[in-house]
């Protein structure tokens, strides 16, 4: 019997995984850039920079524009100034030029409808996680989810994930991670349970094969060949 067989549990990651979330992202970043006379950056730019909450994102961003003329000390007091504007800025774009991803609301419904225990654990604040979700009608599917601000740790450590392990009373060998970043994949390593990479979300540039998962997906849609196939 393959392990897959096991799971009863899974916990999906947002941006990149679900939802193509950098559009709106990008907007909001420049947003912010230009109301502190700061130059716009690409959408490319924003893509590669995803992944570690939006304090990192803006972080990197402030980092990029500022490079040649501040040190680390003056990013910092900048990153203060230019954070609850990002907040703003990203409550506004939310999802105007997000999409999902082919195939999600589908598969979703029939890891539903099969008995999965279905979560979200994502770096995004929770206050900007629950409208997302809501907006593409999936918010109805999931019993939890967690967002970077949810609990003292975000992924790659794995404190998401053991928290959702005790709450729903799974044992390792049941739970599987989803995700498009080496961040989900640390975090499921660390809490020793199974991981998908899919290769089509943002990862800084890298192969998400170079984490090691359990298994490599290309699109949503493979998920099914795992755990709705036996």
């Amino acid at each position: 019997m393959s392990h897959w067989a096991n799971i009863k549990a899974i916990a999906f990651d947002l941006d990149g995984t679900l939802i193509d979330s950098v559009p709106d992202l990008a907007a909001a970043t420049n947003a912010t850039l230009v109301e502190f006379n700061l130059p716009p950056v690409s959408e490319d730019l924003v893509r590669s920079w995803v992944g570690n909450g939006a304090q990192i994102l803006m972080q990197r961003a402030l980092s990029f524009v500022c490079a040649q003329a501040q040190d680390s000390q003056e990013i910092q007091v900048k990153l203060e100034q230019t954070m609850p504007r990002f907040m703003h800025h990203y409550g506004e774009h939310l999802q105007q030029h997000s999409l999902l991803y082919s195939d999600v609301l589908a598969v979703l419904q029939q890891l539903k409808q099969a008995g999965y225990k279905l979560a979200v654990v994502t770096n995004k604040p929770y206050r900007f996680t629950i409208p997302l979700l809501h907006s593409f009608g999936l918010d109805g599917l999931f019993s939890d989810v967690l967002g970077g601000d949810s609990l003292a740790k975000m992924k790659p450590d794995p404190m998401p994930l053991q928290h959702l392990l005790a709450k729903w009373q799974v044992s390792s060998s049941q739970f599987l991670m989803v995700g498009d970043s080496k961040n989900d994949i640390l975090a499921a390593k660390a809490a020793n349970v199974m991981s998908i990479g899919l290769t089509y979300g943002y990862n800084y540039g890298e192969d998400i094969g170079l984490s090691e998962p359990d298994a490599v997906c290309e699109n949503f849609s493979e998920l099914r060949q795992y755990l709705l196939s036996h």
